[in-house]
């Protein structure tokens, strides 16, 4: 019984990385600096990780099926926070936030580093 655990353990161990979400990770931003993507109750939390705003968290999004997502973008310039919307297409996400329902929309394209 003790042997099935241990190779239980260490299956699930090696699965690991493969069972998480293709969106975390670091990606470069369309102005140049690092954001890391990692798990954060349930969502997944966009952090700047260089540039003048290191740090801050910027994004929140839930997956709403494969490859898309939903949540919010702050602006890191103006402290403004936005509904957002993100699409990942293999090695880029595009994610953007928009206002006045929809009608005002800014989108940007990161890649994976």
């Amino acid at each position: 019984m003790r042997r099935m655990f241990f190779a239980g353990a260490a299956f699930l161990a090696a699965m690991g990385p493969a069972l998480a979400d293709p969106i975390e990770g670091r990606w470069k931003t369309g102005s140049g600096n690092t954001a890391e993507i990692s798990a954060c109750g349930g969502a997944y939390c966009i952090t700047l990780k260089t540039g003048p705003h290191a740090g801050k968290q910027i994004g929140r999004f839930e997956p709403q099926g494969e490859g898309s997502y939903a949540g919010t973008v702050t602006d890191p310039n103006k402290d403004k926070t936005y509904k957002g919307k993100g699409s990942l297409e293999g090695n880029v996400f595009t994610m953007g936030g928009c206002v006045l329902g929809g009608l005002i929309c800014r989108n940007e394209a990161w890649s994976r580093m």
